[in-house]
């Protein structure tokens, strides 16, 4: 990846367009399992949200790969689709971005009460 890549984000705006090309050309049932996929996803992102490529590229290509077998969107994911995507993004106890900034205000406010209190 080039310097200017990482900057810019323009290598994820071509990895996405490729996720949807490829989103595009399955059934619908499974076009709308991979839009809530996706939305629920983006809570464990990180700022860019490089860190969940892989992730979709694997959730994609399992929901490719069951579609062309002929099963149905309920066979493979069941009826807990954020619980798929927790354990998809490390496991139940995931953080989510709302963890982490949670974490660094709680921080930020100890640290500015202990200033304040010593």
């Amino acid at each position: 990846m080039k310097f200017w890549e990482t900057i810019t984000g323009s290598d994820l705006t071509r990895d996405w367009k490729a996720f949807e090309a490829r989103a595009a050309a399955l059934p619908a049932d499974y076009r709308a399992a991979w839009e809530e996929i996706t939305g629920h996803l983006f809570l464990y992102g990180d700022f860019t949200g490089r860190n969940l490529m892989p992730i979709l590229d694997g959730a994609l290509g399992l929901l490719e790969e069951t579609a062309s077998d002929g099963q149905s969107i309920h066979e493979v994911l069941g009826d807990d689709i954020p619980g798929f995507c927790a354990a998809l993004a490390g496991g139940a106890g995931a953080r989510s971005f709302r963890d982490r900034w949670r974490e660094q205000l709680n921080r930020n406010v100890a640290r500015k009460l202990g200033r304040l209190g010593g």
